[in-house]
């Protein structure tokens, strides 16, 4: 696990520091006391990650819209992972609020690899296929009882936001341009068939790999079922254009799905964009180079 960003990025976030992590593990779990704590900078948005020892990774709710995600996860990871075909991180405790930290967390294994870089792919076309390989298997989990996914939903839904942002984007992108596939994406048919699961959040902060090729998925807050098409963005936040047919073929991905996931890819993009803008750089500039790929594909 790694990546890159420890800046407040919302006003409501609580401050989170390797000593107060320390307090927190001697109070709950006895017997790592003594491990070393070193906090984890990454591009992710809604939990601090701190390495304790070798073996274990502390993660802990920036802020309150967060704290549902630790029990989400808590539950429904054990069901998922071993029916996937790469490592998922595994839950091996849950903490109580305690030394002025208001909600709980959790302690997982640690996993080794590292996140791709859009753009610098070692193995496109091998991360491509692996990366479908994962989707496919996610989406044959059984859904029985399974909660929604927070974000595979109609893309219509994400109307209002999307187009908030790109009035907030003036002078950073190109509006005219972005607001015309953004309506071409509105018109796509939404999804017909029954809900299946899907990660919703495959981005490059949330894949790790080794050798160029994927070796674990992280990150599941978001997990859920509904429109799997919400998983095809990784096609453009990380995959180069040259292996999207690869990915798409492997994925089995239909003409409306594909485009819907596209819409996806944008929307999310153009949301991030003015919100991380100066908070999280990282994040901000894999949306740019994302909304890039899209009019390059597209314009």
């Amino acid at each position: 696990m790694g990546g890159m960003c420890a800046l407040r990025m919302r006003p409501d976030e609580v401050d989170v520091d390797a000593p107060l992590v320390r307090r927190l593990v001697a109070g709950r779990f006895p017997q790592w006391a003594g491990l070393p704590v070193r906090r984890l900078r990454s591009s992710g948005t809604e939990n601090a990650m701190f390495r304790l020892g070798t073996e274990l990774v502390v993660r802990l709710p920036r802020h309150p819209g967060a704290v549902g995600g630790v029990a989400h996860v808590q539950r429904w990871l054990p069901r998922l992972a071993p029916r996937l075909p790469f490592a998922s991180p595994e839950p091996l405790g849950r903490g109580e609020a305690g030394h002025g930290f208001p909600w709980p967390w959790s302690v997982y294994r640690w996993l080794d690899g590292v996140n791709p870089v859009a753009g610098e792919v070692e193995d496109p076309d091998a991360l491509a296929r692996d990366l479908a390989a994962y989707i496919t298997a996610l989406r044959a989990v059984d859904t029985a009882q399974a909660p929604a996914c927070s974000r595979g939903v109609p893309l219509a839904t994400r109307d209002a936001s999307t187009r908030e942002a790109i009035a907030r984007l003036a002078g950073r992108v190109d509006q005219a341009a972005v607001t015309r596939l953004w309506e071409e994406a509105l018109t796509v048919p939404e999804h017909g068939g029954a809900p299946v699961w899907a990660h919703g959040d495959l981005s490059p902060g949330n894949v790790l790999a080794d050798g160029g090729r994927l070796s674990a998925v992280i990150d599941y807050d978001c997990a859920g079922v509904g429109d799997p098409a919400v998983d095809l963005i990784v096609a453009w936040n990380l995959l180069p254009a040259g292996a999207r047919g690869v990915f798409r073929e492997a994925v089995g991905a239909d003409d409306p799905q594909w485009a819907r996931g596209r819409g996806w890819a944008l929307s999310v993009s153009l949301i991030q964009l003015p919100y991380y803008w100066d908070t999280n750089p990282a994040l901000a500039a894999n949306a740019r180079h994302t909304v890039r790929e899209i009019l390059a594909e597209r314009g």
